[in-house]
């Protein structure tokens, strides 16, 4: 049998059951016995001629697993160290915390366009030129809707409610 005439679909049972007993999980068993059949697929010519299929397919698929958990592992090991060294902020109380609620409300109820803009000027500090390359737009348009943000969010601190967007007027046409 050579490395063109794999018969895979033939170890799908088998695979599927190896699966399942590894990560103890269906959906997970299924992306497992996925990809171990596309890491056969790119690596049909390492398989040996007159070799056993399914010793080679299991193989493959005992080996992403073994790489995923290992993965996974040092990932977990990373956020817990990352944990460990930077200490997570206490959650304001009081009207510390009904004060914050609503300025993100008020950040949250902004344009799309002018919370990126504000992020990234106000929060990751950028000047405007390079919140411009970020957002892919002119100096000018992102200095307006800082601006904008700006006024709108001042607007909340005064008490007032933002006025409401302007509605879109037909221009030209039939008036019925």
């Amino acid at each position: 049998m050579s490395a063109e005439d794999i018969d895979i679909v033939g170890q799908l049972d088998a695979l599927r059951r190896y699966a399942r007993v590894l990560t103890r999980d269906p959906e997970g068993a299924d992306d497992l016995v996925q990809a171990t059949l596309l890491r056969a697929h790119e690596r049909r010519s390492s398989f040996r001629e007159g070799g056993d299929v399914r010793v080679w397919l299991m193989s493959i698929m005992h080996n992403l697993f073994v790489d995923e958990r290992r993965s996974t592992l040092a990932a977990e090991a990373r956020e817990q160290a990352w944990a460990e060294l930077h200490q997570r902020p206490v959650a304001p109380a009081g009207e510390a915390a009904a004060r914050l609620s609503q300025l993100m409300t008020a950040f949250l109820s902004l344009s799309g366009e002018q919370r990126e803009a504000l992020h990234l000027v106000a929060v990751e500090g950028l000047d405007i030129a390079a919140a411009a390359a970020v957002l892919d737009l002119p100096a000018g348009t992102v200095m307006s809707r800082v601006g904008r943000a700006r006024a709108a969010l001042r607007t909340f601190e005064d008490g007032a409610r933002p006025a409401p967007p302007r509605a879109l007027r037909i221009v030209g046409g039939r008036h019925d």
